[in-house]
């Protein structure tokens, strides 16, 4: 069964794309007359003008796709790999049918024995909208912080950014910035030189992508360490994989499941980012808190028991109409409680 849903934002969400209020997704739903007790939900949604499958017939080949698996049993991965948001839904639904719809894998975080510490999530918005965020962050315990720039004025972001560190430390916040493509090939040099006066962890997708050889040169030449987000939406087979990370050979890779080629396709990433010692980091694309519990789960089990290194899970909080999945967020962590 496909079930659409809208769900509304809080507050608007603004990204370098724009603006979303909602968010729509689908719903998918598995059950067996083997097992009248037993049934799997996975969340599929798609970003609109982000994601390589969102595309107007989406609905349509998410219902072929269903009906094959519904005649088969069986995920053929290869073919799902050009419909990542679909082949994640469909992951999430089978584990959640063969394991438990609370629990998808055996891990101490979905067990609830561990949280996953996340960073703490500053929206885009006007100078003093986004100092206000920020500060609330810092009350609540998070010691990662990622700001979303390219809303307002570089100089202002900086003056942020500026204020962040005369009354914290390194050791004390780690600072993230996610560009999304805002800067140019020409300027994008000498704010990466700026940003890193202020001991920034990393920036995620400094310019847009596709922009290879401009990518491949800040990659090696910039002062702060650079993570591919958006680079990575699209580049589906192997072997395309292996010849972005050996051409552009970044410091980190970010994956989100519904964008990057489902659970399978962000393991396959991953496993190629170790190779090259290239670190990573599991983050949420807006989805409900069915998709993020499956991503936080996903993440317990891809980087093991103790994560250390701040995933970008803090999502669940942002809709008036969420589906509830057991998942708070306490200090600094996300935590699972069993249901």
């Amino acid at each position: 069964m496909i079930t659409p849903r809208t769900l509304h934002f809080k507050q608007p969400a603004g990204t370098s794309r724009g603006v979303y209020t909602t968010r729509q997704s689908w719903f998918i739903t598995i059950t067996s007359p083997d097992h009248p007790d037993r049934k799997g939900v996975g969340e599929c949604a798609p970003l609109p003008d982000l994601s390589c499958d969102a595309i107007p017939e989406y609905e349509r080949i998410l219902t072929s796709v269903c009906n094959m698996f519904g005649m088969t049993g069986n995920i053929i991965h290869d073919m799902l790999r050009p419909y990542p948001s679909i082949l994640f839904g469909l992951e999430t639904a089978l584990l959640s049918f063969e394991r438990g719809a609370d629990r998808l894998f055996d891990t101490p975080f979905a067990r609830g024995e561990e949280g996953i510490p996340i960073n703490g999530l500053v929206w885009m918005g006007n100078y003093d909208e986004m100092l206000a965020r920020l500060e609330e962050k810092m009350k609540a315990g998070f010691r990662c912080v990622k700001l979303k720039i390219g809303a307002i004025e570089f100089d202002k972001e900086l003056d942020l950014i500026r204020h962040i560190r005369s009354a914290f430390t390194q050791e004390q916040i780690e600072l993230r910035v996610d560009a999304n493509g805002g800067f140019t090939p020409d300027n994008a040099m000498e704010r990466l030189e700026q940003l890193a006066r202020y001991d920034i962890h990393s920036i995620e997708q400094p310019i847009r992508q596709h922009q290879w050889a401009d990518m491949t040169r800040l990659c090696k030449e910039s002062p702060l360490p650079i993570a591919l987000d958006e680079e990575l939406i699209g580049v589906n087979m192997l072997s395309m994989k292996e010849h972005l990370l050996d051409t552009m050979r970044p410091q980190y890779i970010i994956l989100k499941p519904s964008l990057h080629g489902g659970m399978a396709g962000s393991r396959e990433w991953i496993s190629l980012a170790r190779e090259r010692g290239i670190g990573s980091w599991i983050t949420s694309a807006l989805e409900s808190n069915v998709g993020l519990n499956a991503i936080a789960q996903f993440a317990s089990d891809v980087y093991g028991p103790d994560i250390t290194m701040p995933q970008g899970l803090g999502t669940g909080m942002l809709f008036t109409d969420n589906i509830p999945m057991g998942l708070e967020i306490r200090g600094d962590k996300l935590w699972k409680v069993p249901q």
